[in-house]
């Protein structure tokens, strides 16, 4: 299906007495109207320069792009805060007008009426009370506001919406340069009428307007599909509903963000967990306005979807901010708190939408804390596992959309990630790639750790990454260099702590790290007098022997059998030939094959 725009360069006076024939209006899901004190001052002076250098050519003000609605109106998408400051500014200028006998002030107005009023047909006579303009905006106090400034020319010194704030100092600039420059004055209005010039995109259709946004550089304030579906929500309720609708999206909003989260990454995440209901393991992920934007946004109205946002934020509340959740005795958990700390260090999101479809789907069950944690460990082992042998993005993408709906079915779900054989992943440890190492530092941490982490610390090099040549008169740079970057020489360290320290020598460091509250840093300075490359080549053996017997302790080389609720245990020394067979162990209805699989 083909899309249709028109884009026609305008004059202020010719773009905003369209609205006659069809009015502009302001959507709900738009951002309420935010231009700035110093916003207005810098229009205003470009508009005053612009006359004072009588310019001959014109002065672009602008994008706005719109669609035309079920109703005929002009459906704005970019440019809100434009148009509605135009109409501020044009109504201040009429006000000033009113009190002027001169020719040009008549003239002038007659050209600014069109601009801002109906009319009627025959007579012209203007209907001050018909602007051509209204505004939707959800939750926003000032709509009715900026429709009475408009009727009426006055706006209250007392409020505090943008609308009258910002109508007062245009009515001041406006007086000022009245005053000020009196032969200039009239020709500055004539400029905004008709030299100030926009660029009106007018779509067929709200998608195309949307797109045509998403790719424009606007200086306003960002629309996000998250206004799109608070817009198709708040329409869908009833009167009452719609106010504490207002009230609850605002605080979600609010909490949201104080959790370095959004409500747009809620609608992601929750999308991830409709897909799993709806058992879609592809691994093209849709983007978000498209995926609810099916059956006419149907999947928005669920009276669940509110609550359900509120409850995936809960996680973020405990994983960002950590703080614990009333009620919610997991949330005190410190293992299973420290699990998700080390999981918010993996190279990616992926780990995130298992963890928000196993929230929302088992969080009332009775055994929740336990199975949760039984999970979260399973998932980390095989996440990180994967990703230090191979650490690339889609390293496990499409385990992670099986694992998805596999959760709907079971508190234990089926991992379908592959093998790990035990010698490649211990060699990925000590020389890990630099996005592993973080999330592997956390997790022997933890292991000595009976809290979190300090919120903030930076990943020491126990040796120092610079040194003096004559340091090691045995040893290669290149082979000091590398050793430097192995698992076993980094430690985590606060950064306060960091800092004082230094890049020294072990000996300086000490004690800077006696003053840390990372178990694994005071033992290592109670345990070493001294650190070089020895120490460096043992830690390497000894973080990646432990991390490999943890790993496979959480469940990472467990087997789910096809239809059995049956775990099996590879061991180590029989890991090879468990990997060459696994193929027909995969194969359906194959009885024999199982059986041999499991006498193995």
């Amino acid at each position: 299906m083909t899309t249709t725009i028109e884009v026609n360069k305008q004059n202020v006076k010719q773009f905003l007495e369209f609205g006659k024939v069809q009015r502009f209006v302001i959507p709900e899901y738009q951002r309420p109207y935010a231009w700035s004190d110093e916003q207005i001052q810098v229009l205003f002076d470009d508009l005053v320069e612009y006359t004072a250098n009588n310019n001959e050519s014109t002065y672009f003000l602008g994008t706005i792009v719109a669609f035309e609605n079920d109703s005929q109106e002009q459906e704005i998408i970019d440019g809100q805060q434009r148009i509605t400051t135009l109409f501020l500014l044009l109504r201040a200028i009429y006000s000033k007008l009113e009190h002027s006998v001169e020719r040009e002030a008549e003239h002038l107005k007659r050209e600014i009426e069109p601009a801002v009023w109906e009319q009627d047909d025959l007579t012209g006579e203007v209907k001050f009370d018909r602007i051509l303009i209204t505004s939707r905006v959800m939750g926003d106090d000032g709509n009715q506001e900026f429709a009475d400034i408009l009727v009426s020319g006055v706006a209250s010194s007392n409020s505090n919406s943008n609308y009258s704030k910002n109508y007062i100092q245009l009515q001041k600039l406006i007086d000022d340069y009245a005053t000020n420059e009196p032969l200039s004055f009239y020709r500055f209005i004539s400029n905004i009428l008709k030299k100030a010039i926009l660029l009106p995109i007018t779509a067929d259709s709200q998608d195309t307007a949307l797109t045509i946004f998403s790719t424009l550089n606007d200086r306003g304030l960002v629309l996000s599909d998250a206004d799109i579906f608070k817009a198709k929500i708040y329409n869908h309720l009833n009167v009452q509903d719609k106010k504490d609708f207002i009230e609850k999206w605002q605080q979600l909003d609010e909490e949201a963000i104080n959790a370095s989260e959004s409500i747009q990454k809620l609608f992601y995440y929750y999308m991830f967990y409709l897909r799993a209901i709806e058992n879609d393991r592809n691994t093209t992920t849709p983007g978000i306005r498209k995926y609810y934007s099916r059956n006419n946004f149907k999947s928005l109205y669920s009276n669940d979807v509110m609550n359900n946002l509120d409850r995936i934020l809960n996680l973020w509340v405990v994983i960002n901010n950590r703080h614990s959740l009333e009620d919610e005795s997991w949330s005190e958990n410190m293992e299973i708190r420290q699990i998700l700390d080390g999981l918010n260090s993996y190279p990616n999101e992926f780990w995130k939408y298992p963890v928000v479809i196993y929230y929302l789907s088992y969080q009332s069950n009775k055994n929740f804390e336990t199975e949760f944690l039984a999970f979260l460990r399973r998932l980390l082992a095989v996440l990180s596992a994967r990703y230090i042998v191979t650490p690339t993005i889609n390293a496990v993408k499409r385990g992670i959309l099986n694992l998805n709906a596999e959760i709907i079915k079971s508190p234990s779900p089926k991992f379908d990630f592959g093998l790990i054989d035990e010698k490649e992943l211990k060699e990925k440890i000590k020389n890990a790639h630099r996005n592993t190492v973080r999330m592997i530092l956390k997790m022997i941490a933890y292991q000595h750790q009976t809290g979190l982490l300090p919120e903030k610390w930076e990943i020491e090099h126990i040796f120092p990454q610079k040194w003096q040549p004559s340091y090691f008169q045995t040893n290669s740079d290149d082979e000091v260099k590398e050793l430097v970057e192995h698992i076993g020489n980094k430690i985590p360290f606060e950064k306060k702590l960091n800092i004082t320290a230094s890049n020294g020598y072990f000996t300086k460091k000490q004690e800077s790290y006696q003053k840390s509250k990372v178990e694994i840093l005071l033992d290592l300075s109670r345990d070493h007098d001294d650190w070089g490359l020895n120490e460096i080549r043992e830690r390497d053996i000894r973080i990646s022997d432990e991390l490999f017997d943890l790993l496979n302790e959480w469940g990472l080389n467990q087997i789910d059998t096809q239809s059995e609720e049956v775990l099996i245990s590879i061991p180590n020394e029989r890991l090879a030939d468990y990997q060459s067979f696994i193929k027909i162990f995969k194969m359906k209805d194959s009885n024999e094959s199982r059986e041999k699989f499991l006498e193995m």
